[in-house]
């Protein structure tokens, strides 16, 4: 991996779950937005220190139980690659560019879960 990230934040919106055509097969990919917050003691209590929103992607199995999963306002730790897409735009023809991070893995923070069902022990993916 040429770049790790690591970070913890709130999703801003529900998960979208797609099936796109990679290398002639249908593929999962499940995108959402995060703000990564920054938190700061100050004195005995904490405060934003700043922040900053990225366009996260996950991809195959986990992307599907992701987008089963997660919600809007869940607090996960995401770690993955970042990745910078290229684009022209359709109206302008100019060439766009952003920062998307390819989550290797998402995990909720236990802080905001109620419950837990576990689903049948499977093969490992």
């Amino acid at each position: 991996m040429a770049n790790r990230f690591e970070g913890r934040g709130n999703l801003g919106s529900d998960p979208v779950l797609k099936y796109v055509e990679v290398s002639g097969e249908k593929r999962a990919v499940c995108e959402f937005r995060v703000y990564f917050d920054r938190q700061v003691r100050d004195g005995d209590e904490w405060r934003e220190h700043g922040g900053f929103w990225l366009n996260v992607t996950q991809w195959g199995k986990r992307g599907e139980l992701a987008g089963k999963l997660l919600v809007k306002g869940c607090r996960v730790m995401v770690i993955g690659s970042l990745v910078q897409e290229t684009w022209t735009d359709k109206d302008t023809g100019e060439e766009k560019s952003r920062l998307v991070l390819d989550a290797d893995s998402v995990d909720m923070d236990l802080v905001r879960v109620e419950s837990v069902r576990f689903a049948e022990k499977r093969e490992r993916e």
